[in-house]
């Protein structure tokens, strides 16, 4: 939420929405610590507590980007030290 309040200048609830929309589930899911767990690994865009196999990470930064159609500096960093 607070990248998209800071980036894009939304309120609290917007970005709420926001990310609610992108993610598929309702506003109020966004704080069940189960089902956004479920969310997370559904989406591969890191767990609270990593286990192996499961995104980590630049690789989870990379995923949220992409899903919320964010620019995060470290990822573009990342594509711009490593691009040919």
């Amino acid at each position: 939420m607070a990248r998209l309040q800071m980036a894009r200048g939304m309120r609290i609830q917007q970005a709420k929405a926001y990310v609610a929309d992108k993610l598929k589930i309702s506003v109020s899911e966004l704080t069940d610590p189960v089902i956004m767990s479920e969310v997370r690994d559904d989406h591969q865009i890191g767990l609270m507590t990593p286990l192996p196999g499961c995104a980590k990470g630049i690789e989870a930064k990379f995923r949220l980007a992409e899903l919320l159609g964010l620019e995060i500096n470290c990822v573009e960093r990342f594509k711009a030290r490593t691009a040919s």
